[in-house]
């Protein structure tokens, strides 16, 4: 497998369970992220990868958890996740050969037939899973993303870096 030089994250159904939590005063939407996804999205950046977000919603906790997670490229409320994709990796000097897009519903389908590795969490929906290389055993919100990125560099050889770091086995 070539290197992934970048992967793009759907949020609902992929960084989150999928569940919007709306209060009912202020109609302010809360997502819940996982804490291992956001390690592993930090030690991909570390080796190198650029991620982005591309999410068909937007809002708070999204450029909330971005900022956290120091992701610079952040597409909310596309129409076309394709060409937003396109135009983003465009100005990196990036190709679709050299991303991996997780997503979990219809609209991230057309990115993920371009990119050279698509992925989706185990609770996507039937079509995503048809076309994916790599199905996660996680939900998304429950580390199905640190799934993706840890076998995305045992893929490299990245991850065995990793582990020394940590002084974990290898």
């Amino acid at each position: 497998m070539a290197r992934i030089r970048c992967l793009i994250l759907d949020v609902d159904g992929t960084l989150t369970d999928g569940l919007l939590h709306v209060d009912a005063e202020t109609g302010v939407e809360r997502r819940s992220f996982h804490v291992h996804d956001g390690f592993a999205i930090r030690l991909f950046q570390q080796a190198g990868g650029e991620v982005v977000i591309c999410t068909g919603k937007g809002g708070g906790s999204i450029q909330h958890r971005a900022r956290l997670l120091r992701i610079e490229h952040l597409i909310e409320t596309s129409a076309d996740k394709l060409a937003d994709v396109s135009r983003l990796l465009d100005t990196l000097g990036i190709t679709l050969h050299e991303t991996a897009f997780m997503g979990d519903d219809l609209p991230d389908i057309a990115v993920m037939r371009q990119c050279v590795f698509p992925i989706a969490p185990a609770n996507a929906r039937p079509e995503v899973r048809a076309i994916a290389k790599l199905v996660t055993e996680a939900r998304g919100g429950e580390g199905a993303v640190r799934e993706a990125i840890e076998f995305l560099m045992r893929e490299t050889g990245d991850w065995d870096d990793v582990l020394r770091r940590f002084d974990a086995e290898c």
